[in-house]
């Protein structure tokens, strides 16, 4: 049978799987053709992964973010100053993968170390918007979400720091799913900052998300920050939303700088909300919108200014060559590695923690940060989830934000306060704006996941949104 990979879900391709319709090796082929044809243009992989031969699994492939070890196969965060390096290990999340059956289709792009919001800054070129050639797919995981929306991958691996499953996500109208800070383990995950990467789902429907999520979740003795969910992950099936409650953060909807499209498809859903059943309010998260952006700024690159200082050439990367002494081939394989997002986050995270510097800014950051976890903890003893755009924009023109780095931060403006609180939050696609997508952003308390994956799949199916995009259909 012929295999349609642009609208093949992951579930649909688990059924034909285990009906006997196609093997493995035919499902595995049929991305591999699929990549041959439509990724030289989007650019979603660095890098090919196992064999299509169906003999690496025999369930659903799946395309794996770079800055996510894989055993074998390179690994580089998309940053020349881990060119040629290949982990001698699986990172949790990809083992508990192909313990599953799946195979690993590639690496696919993303911002160097994950640190952008439009997939441009990699060191290997951008990535492209499945939607429309011309613009970004979001980032830091817009490989995985272009390689999931042009249909070069039924699902895939993101990770998430201030909004890089959501946003992306949003911008080429699929699902993507950021979990619990602590339910994924991040053993074998190049860090940018440690205390807010997490790594989640990438699909095209919230059922593929919750079937990702099921292997993913749970405890791993490698990683001291995972926990146990308290209850086993549900795969959704409610299709109204009956006695649930919904807030509306008036901050968040109605922030500087969302468009008018943006704004218009996301009201529409939040009133389909309340045609199927639920309880909808406007509630209010005003500091955790005024200092988010900026609390988030200081945390996360002091973060990964520790987290990079292992980059020094000694051990593994790239090392200068002929230095004439110890500090001066710090300095050029430093310089020569990374590019200019990562070193400008390294000096101001450096900056944040230096002496005399750190309680102003690190120190009361961090008090912030525990301003917006508890503004977050009062809004949900009222509400059982919250709803607001997840980008303020459709997918922008490539080129359009490269040269200022603070119109790009914005991108995240929505994303930011709840990563900052360390909650789940789901991005469904809820209609378009200039003929590109628009993502809703349904957030909730600590290990609510199931709660939001029920709400997500009955607003999906009252949408009805086709995620193939219109360019290739």
């Amino acid at each position: 049978m012929t295999i349609d990979t642009l609208s093949l879900t992951a579930e649909a391709a688990q059924t034909l799987l285990g009906a006997g319709e196609i093997t493995a090796g035919e499902l595995a082929r049929a991305y591999a053709d699929a990549i041959a044809e439509r990724d030289p243009e989007i650019h979603a992989y660095l890098r090919q992964g196992d064999s299509p031969d169906g003999e690496s699994g025999e369930g659903v492939p799946i395309a794996v973010k770079d800055c996510i070890s894989t055993k074998g196969l390179e690994t580089t965060a998309a940053s020349k100053i881990l060119a040629g390096y290949v982990p001698l290990y699986d990172a949790t999340v990809v083992e508990r993968c192909r313990d599953a059956g799946m195979p690993v289709l590639g690496k696919t792009n993303l911002d160097e170390f994950a640190m952008g919001s439009s997939t441009e800054n990699s060191a290997y070129g951008p990535s492209r918007n499945p939607w429309d050639l011309d613009r970004v797919p979001g980032g830091s995981s817009g490989g995985s979400a272009a390689a999931v929306a042009g249909g070069l991958a039924p699902w895939a691996l993101g990770s998430d720091t201030g909004g890089s499953i959501k946003q992306p996500a949003a911008l080429c109208g699929i699902v993507g799913l950021r979990p619990t800070y602590g339910t994924v383990s991040r053993y074998g995950v190049i860090a940018f900052a440690s205390s807010l990467d997490q790594v989640g789902p990438m699909a095209k429907t919230v059922r593929d998300c919750a079937l990702l999520y099921e292997v993913l979740a749970g405890r791993d003795r490698n990683d001291s920050t995972t926990v146990e969910l308290p209850e086993p992950v549900t795969i959704p099936t409610a299709d109204s939303l009956n006695g649930v409650r919904l807030g509306v953060p008036k901050e968040l909807n109605d922030a500087e700088g969302i468009e008018p499209g943006v704004k218009a498809s996301v009201e529409a859903a939040i009133t389909l909300a309340d045609s199927l059943g639920a309880d909808v309010e406007e509630t209010s998260l005003p500091r955790s919108v005024e200092y988010g952006l900026a609390c988030y700024y200081l945390i996360a690159p002091a973060e990964a200014s520790a987290n990079l200082s292992r980059y020094d050439g000694v051990r593994y990367g790239h090392r200068a060559s002929e230095p004439s002494d110890l500090s001066e081939m710090y300095e050029r394989s430093r310089w020569e590695g990374f590019g200019a997002e990562p070193r400008r986050r390294i000096m101001l995270g450096t900056y944040a923690l230096s002496a005399g510097y750190y309680d102003a800014f690190y120190g009361q950051a961090q008090r912030v940060r525990t301003l917006i976890r508890n503004e977050h903890a009062e809004a949900f003893e009222r509400y059982d989830a919250l709803l607001s755009p997840t980008s303020p924009t459709v997918a922008f023109p490539l080129g359009a934000r490269t040269a200022d780095p603070i119109a790009m931060y914005v991108a995240d403006l929505l994303t930011i306060p709840s990563c900052m609180a360390g909650l789940p939050g789901l991005s469904i696609p809820c209609g378009l704006s200039e003929g590109l997508p628009v993502g809703l952003q349904i957030v909730g308390p600590q290990f609510s996941e199931n709660r939001l994956l029920q709400i997500g799949h009955a607003l999906e199916t009252a949408l009805a949104f086709d995620v193939v995009p219109e360019r290739l259909r």
